[in-house]
């Protein structure tokens, strides 16, 4: 760690070093979310990689502020891939590939999953917002893998994970479902009718200033053909492998784009609409946007402002973006049951160094 930050800053940065995951940092051990799920799903369908420490960087309106650990190492982000997600369907929307999010999704991509009766009414929204209920299965993996799912900060579930849970109409129960989020991610390829992880780079990555030393990649199994191109379709987490891989400086220049209203260095990247979209209080589950986390009534997390949003990986990995005192900041690998007081500490030092 350096040492040359204002003292606030390194404790607060020292206190998420000494509370790092209890994930190992070797791949092989203690390492994912499949661990936790019921056979026949707790096994990988795609590539993983060891660990770096706890790392992270912040910027305080546009200006880095600090870093630490290995910023620059590239790790798997697990769940912020979601929010990437959302971003991508923000890119649809803006260039009128997706005019309007409350559309049923099989208007635009029939044919995929989306056209019998249980789904047919399966909107962009509810598959954003995770109120799709949608039912089948995608790569190999039912619905079911994830019903009764419990997250960090959802609300308890009513069963035992895995277990099949009648299901609603789309639209009226909200349920943390990393098959759906794949599904999600499936209709978003047929829509641009391009590998996502290309779109990403061009529409988002580069603009936003990031290096090119990231990966997204998708199962083994999850290769399909679009307009004559064999093409993988990746998720939207490292939940049975794969996932997207990127440093912390990469994730807060696309934090810093997303604080900044859409717009890098006078150039919009994403519409000021779809960003407000993205912070619209899922009316089901108010602490949930369009595949961001928010801090709705301060409930996620008391420490810092409700204006703050966040996405938020298995890890646990953050990025968090809080417009009132303008901080973007990345955190990887640090245990989520210390988030809040490490959130709390870095807004009092950004104060105590804003205030000198």
């Amino acid at each position: 760690m350096q040492h040359d930050f204002p003292r606030e800053v390194r404790d607060a940065i020292q206190f998420s070093i000494d509370h790092e995951s209890a994930w190992d940092r070797n791949a092989d051990g203690k390492f994912g979310v499949h661990l936790n799920d019921p056979p026949p799903w707790n096994r990988l369908l795609g590539p993983v990689h060891d660990r770096g420490p706890v790392s992270g960087a912040v910027a305080v309106d546009g200006r880095l502020l600090a870093q630490w650990g290995e910023p620059d190492r590239p790790d798997l982000t697990f769940s912020v891939a979601k929010t990437y997600l959302a971003l991508l369907a923000g890119v649809a929307h803006d260039r009128g590939l997706l005019p309007d999010p409350d559309e049923p999704v099989r208007a635009r991509v029939p044919g995929i999953g989306f056209d019998d009766e249980h789904n047919a009414p399966v909107t962009w929204t509810h598959l954003l917002q995770q109120t799709s209920e949608w039912q089948g299965t995608c790569f190999g993996l039912s619905d079911q893998a994830d019903h009764y799912r419990a997250v960090t900060f959802g609300e308890p579930p009513d069963g035992k994970k895995g277990e099949l849970r009648p299901l609603r109409t789309p639209g009226t129960y909200w349920e943390y479902n990393d098959v759906r989020i794949n599904q999600l991610s499936l209709a978003l390829l047929h829509l641009f009718e391009r590998s996502l992880p290309e779109v990403f780079r061009e529409a988002i990555m580069r603009p936003a200033g990031a290096s090119e030393n990231w990966q997204w990649v998708g199962y083994d199994n999850a290769w399909i053909d679009i307009g004559g191109k064999r093409v993988q379709s990746v998720p939207g987490g490292s939940h049975w492998g794969g996932g997207m891989s990127v440093s912390a400086n990469d994730q807060l220049k696309v934090a810093q784009m997303l604080l900044d209203d859409g717009v890098v260095q006078g150039r919009r990247v994403l519409s000021s609409e779809w960003i407000a979209h993205m912070r619209t209080p899922c009316p089901l589950a108010p602490f949930y946007g369009s595949l961001v986390w928010l801090n709705t009534g301060r409930r996620m997390f008391a420490s810092v402002p409700e204006s703050s949003y966040f996405g938020v990986g298995a890890g646990s990995s953050f990025m968090w973006i809080e417009p009132e005192r303008k901080i973007a900041l990345i955190v990887r690998w640090l245990d989520s049951q210390f988030a809040g007081a490490f959130f709390g500490r870095m807004l009092r030092a950004v104060d105590a160094v804003c205030a000198r």
